[in-house]
């Protein structure tokens, strides 16, 4: 959550609940046989069935209170427009579980027919899932237990280091631009346009997971905006857009850094669409060809080699098909969901007419399966993709009747978590399928998931919103940065492009095209150079929320470079837990310090950084 709403860039999380999983789980049990209370040993599958249900939980988290949901907020609207009781829904802890409730299951249950398509027949890697089933394999031998307990303590080292970080600069954070996180690294001029080290372990952290050229990418990204773009733009105040705007002003600055980085993402989801969608296409007729070859008669010299599935697969394959999650069961619990969601739904939100609704689910088992077998095919999911052609058409539709700005995030929300959710269980299947894991306890164990998700991620949003005052304000600790830009996009949906400022519209077709052109490039020139070309999307994140955590993010990948220099087998065993260590260890230190927001405990030093020439002011102006 805290990651969702500071710079929106999520890494996966996997292998940390497998390894924290194993841990856990394998000190219980040994404790347990030690009583001689447990005879049962622990096995893969249960490791696997608890990686499945954190993850699940967890994927609520920033399925949507970063972008969509937040984005409906008054504290969004006031900084973009449309703001309207029909346009505007303020967070509460009943609706938002409503809400998720009755959206999160549907996609579950649109996977599961494809399970067998997917896995099976068409042998889809899923990278992710596979990465992950390896890792749980190889805690299950006596050298990978050893591996794992040492990865463990290594993670539970920089768990406490980050804790006691956060812990120590809370006492420095008395006032706004107070503490280690307003520290200008690089000078008062470089720190005016955001570049600067906030000693952030959460970055640092999240640094080390991203490959290296997502942090080159965001630094990149960062470089051309803040460092040249946005002080040039920013000198052509009052001849390009009124001089005196309000700083959240989408017809001032602020208008070119959002839609900007809008058609930068768009972009690049466009193409990416596209890639999926053929490869798609491609990879269904070849699989259909196949198969009609395999029935038409041949003379003998004609037959090609037999090649036959080693042992392991056939037990694999044997006990995945076994283990029946019945169709009429999955047919029968779409469409009942989608009956109690169309009812449910409008009465969240008036302006998203149950029409609306039924058309998503109509369409969504669809994109459900485009999705699903992309991300076997690249590992690349593009539910936010989904959830952004949803914004623009529900929202287009919406328009007239008023509050199409709430129909279209609305819309993003019902149509993300049905496809996110068919790619998520499918990657979980893949990891079931090589741990032998059953599928029906999957499949249990991410309802189980979900359902907590559905509980716990908006107790943890309201946590974060009722003690940070300023969350979902540009320039605040917790910007929520795509909020912004969800509710951009639906406001672009509705108003067209009179709503961009003046050279703004030539300025995003610019970019949009350019995003498209990167992409490829890094297609044409094959693997071993597409890895030095920057990836647009990430190119696009500092454009609106500043350069700051990029600093952070490229000292974590240098860390982890110099590292794998060293010694690169021992930074790819324990670089995971160094990482996760960082990110967990500051995100936990967010629950207390909010926790002392909610009381008014402020901390009791102020460290702020000035110019001589402020300094002798604010001396004389004391004196």
């Amino acid at each position: 959550m805290k990651l969702n709403l500071t710079t929106g860039i999520i890494p996966s999380l996997n292998v940390s609940a497998g390894l924290l999983g194993f841990f856990f789980v394998k000190s219980w049990t040994k404790f347990l046989e030690k009583t001689g209370w447990l005879k049962v040993p622990f096995t893969r599958q249960e490791n696997t069935v608890i990686q499945t249900c954190v993850v699940a939980s967890s994927g609520i988290s920033f399925s949507g209170f970063g972008s969509y949901l937040f984005g409906m907020s008054e504290v969004v609207a006031q900084q973009t427009g449309f703001n309207n009781a029909q346009n505007v829904k303020n967070p509460q802890i009943g609706w938002m579980i409503g809400f998720l409730f009755v959206v999160s299951f549907i996609g579950l249950l649109s996977a599961v027919p494809l399970r067998k398509i997917m896995i099976i027949d068409f042998k889809l890697t899923y990278p992710s899932g596979t990465a992950t089933a390896h890792l749980i394999n190889s805690f299950h031998t006596p050298d990978g237990a050893k591996l794992a307990k040492k990865q463990v303590r290594t993670l539970g080292k920089f768990f406490t280091f980050s804790f006691l970080w956060g812990f120590f600069q809370w006492f420095y954070t008395s006032g706004n631009g107070c503490g280690f996180s307003s520290f200008p690294t690089f000078g008062l001029q470089a720190y005016n346009n955001s570049f600067y080290f906030d000693f952030s372990s959460t970055y640092v952290g999240v640094g080390m997971i991203c490959p290296h050229i997502i942090n080159v990418s965001v630094l990149l990204g960062s470089i051309i905006s803040w460092g040249i773009m946005w002080p040039l733009i920013g000198a052509k105040a009052g001849n390009w857009y009124p001089a005196g705007l309000a700083p959240g002003s989408l017809n001032g600055l602020q208008g070119y850094k959002v839609f900007i980085s809008i058609a930068m993402i768009l972009g690049d989801g466009l193409y990416n669409f596209m890639k999926v969608l053929s490869r798609t296409i491609i990879g269904i007729s070849q699989e259909i060809r196949d198969k009609r070859k395999a029935v038409i008669p041949v003379v003998d010299g004609d037959l090609p080699e037999k090649t036959f599935p080693s042992y392991d697969d056939e037990q694999r394959t044997k006990l995945f098909l076994k283990d029946q999650i019945p169709i009429w069961f999955a047919l029968g619990g779409y469409v009942t969901i989608a009956i109690i969601s169309t009812i449910t739904v409008p009465k969240f939100f008036p302006s998203f007419i149950w029409y609306y609704i039924l058309v998503i689910y109509i369409v969504a088992p669809i994109l459900a399966f485009c999705n699903a077998y992309g991300c076997g095919l690249t590992d690349w999911s593009l539910a936010s993709t989904y959830g952004k052609l949803a914004i623009f058409t529900i929202g287009a539709w919406a328009a007239s009747s008023g509050g199409g700005v709430l129909a279209g995030l609305a819309a993003c929300g019902v149509m993300m978590n049905i496809v996110s959710t068919a790619s998520d269980l499918s990657q979980d299947f893949k990891s079931g399928y090589l741990t032998l894991a059953s599928p029906r306890s999957m499949f249990i164990s991410q309802v189980i998931g979900t359902a907590m998700g559905c509980v716990i991620s908006p107790c943890v949003f309201w946590i974060f919103y009722k003690a940070f005052p300023d969350l979902g304000i540009a320039g605040s600790q917790y910007p929520a940065p795509y909020a912004t830009v969800f509710r951009s996009m639906a406001m672009l949906g509705i108003e067209g492009f009179s709503a961009l400022p003046s050279h703004c519209l030539e300025l995003c077709f610019g970019f949009f095209v350019a995003a498209i052109i990167i992409n490829a490039i890094k297609d044409i020139v094959g693997k071993m150079w597409a890895q030095y070309i920057p990836v647009p999307m990430a190119m696009a994140i500092p454009f609106y929320i500043g350069s700051y955590f990029t600093v952070d993010m490229c000292v974590g990948s240098l860390i982890l470079f110099v590292w794998q220099k060293v010694n690169k087998a021992k930074a790819d065993a324990f670089g995971p837990a160094v990482a996760s260590g960082l990110i967990c260890g500051d995100g936990i230190w967010t629950l207390p310090s909010s926790i002392l927001a909610l009381a008014k405990v402020t901390p009791p030093i102020c460290m702020k950084f000035l110019s001589s020439a402020d300094n002798i002011r604010v001396d004389n102006f004391l004196s």
